[in-house]
């Protein structure tokens, strides 16, 4: 059993809320592209009967909005799993079937948003600190969607997105895991700072987060995530390689860009 503060219970609530009121006038271009990648993917993969992982982010929102439109409307019965505080939030306020993996630990999909997507379906994930737990939920489940918008489409890691590669870390090794990853590889690491509090970001699991700028001159993805992840105090990386089975990428004209393995 998991309990949370009431205050992380109000501040989810108040950004629902907050979103809501967002996207009930007339959908932002970015915004249309997330709902759409997010709808089509949940129609292409969600059948009655599953078992499902629930991911985090923005996009994801609009993938549990249709989960819960096709459970309504459809009679589905899915139990969802979720990856973070967040979408555990999610499944819970539009009243779907809440699963763990302690109960089931085979999913039968994982859907999820992402960072960046590079040409070989490698992804950044991370920026919202839920990377570890988004792995294993991933990793359980037979197939791994994506769901993202247009600016996450990459032809290499770095294109677009800047913010650096996240790696969680166990509290007292960030220091020597920023300078052993410096000494391998190059680039900068930088330990995740909070925006509202003082201090470090924390994540679900009370660690820390180096976000690693890495040089652009990197290509063998698999072996640097094995090499980073054998370093001592490191819990998990944001590299998700060879993992994701299907992406999808809503477009600014309407349509949906659809990526295969």
């Amino acid at each position: 059993m998991i309990f949370y503060r009431r205050l992380h219970l109000n501040t989810v609530s108040c950004v629902l809320k907050n979103f809501n009121s967002k996207v009930s006038s007339p959908m932002a271009p970015i915004e249309e592209s997330k709902r759409r990648a997010a709808y089509q993917a949940v129609d292409d993969f969600v059948k009655d009967g599953m078992k499902l992982g629930i991911g985090s982010g923005s996009t994801i929102v609009y993938a549990v909005q249709r989960i819960a439109e096709k459970v309504k409307n459809e009679g589905l019965k899915v139990i969802c799993v979720p990856t973070s505080f967040q979408a555990h939030q999610l499944v819970v306020s539009n009243n779907l079937q809440l699963g763990n993996l302690e109960l089931h630990s085979e999913l039968d999909v994982a859907i999820d948003g992402a960072d960046e997507v590079d040409s070989n379906m490698t992804l950044i994930k991370g920026g919202g600190g839920c990377q570890t737990q988004e792995k294993i939920v991933a990793s359980c489940a037979n197939k791994f969607v994506i769901v993202a918008d247009y600016k996450k489409d990459s032809k290499y890691l770095g294109e677009q997105y800047k913010k650096g590669i996240p790696v969680e870390v166990i509290p007292m090794a960030y220091a020597p895991v920023s300078n052993r990853i410096k000494k391998l590889f190059g680039g900068q690491a930088q330990l995740r700072m909070a925006q509202m509090k003082a201090g470090p970001v924390v994540t679900d699991n009370g660690n820390f987060i180096i976000d690693w700028l890495f040089p652009n001159d990197i290509s063998d993805w698999n072996s640097v995530n094995n090499e980073i992840k054998m370093l001592a105090g490191v819990v998990e990386t944001g590299l998700f390689v060879g993992m994701a089975n299907t992406v999808y990428f809503g477009l600014p004209d309407g349509t949906v860009k659809v990526l295969r393995s």
